[in-house]
């Protein structure tokens, strides 16, 4: 496996508004492609697998749409999971202080947000990809 996986940019700094409309992607996370979305929050970029840890359902009720009304917590559209913007962690629903969201390496330099794929999370088409 190389030392360091290659960046992919995801989306202009400025496309991210605090606690506003997130960036879906894609990634392949134990064989199988899974929704991804990088959003911010109080200042600093996040990204987590689209997938809430109470029932393995997209969060967004809409493409993006992450965050509650306060833009203080992410949450699943389906069954209500609230989940910690900054650590992934579910604070209220079924799951609550019994797991979170799968942390994605995202960050940004000159004005771009990138991710920095993992071995548990790569970009779709490395599928097969052995490094």
């Amino acid at each position: 496996m190389a030392d360091a996986e290659p960046l992919i940019a995801l989306c202009a700094s400025a496309q991210l508004a605090d606690g506003g409309v997130g960036l879906r992607f894609e990634a392949v996370a134990g064989g199988e492609t899974i929704g991804a979305f990088v959003v911010r929050y109080r200042g600093q970029v996040v990204a987590y697998l689209n997938r809430c840890a109470h029932v393995a359902m997209e969060l967004d009720w809409l493409p993006g749409q992450f965050f509650g009304r306060d833009g203080e917590a992410l949450v699943c559209a389906t069954h209500g999971a609230t989940y910690d913007p900054a650590s992934g962690d579910c604070i209220g629903g079924a799951c609550a202080g019994r797991g979170g969201l799968r942390r994605l390496l995202v960050f940004e330099s000159d004005g771009v947000v990138y991710w920095r794929p993992d071995r548990g999370a790569r970009p779709r088409g490395e599928e097969a990809a052995d490094r």
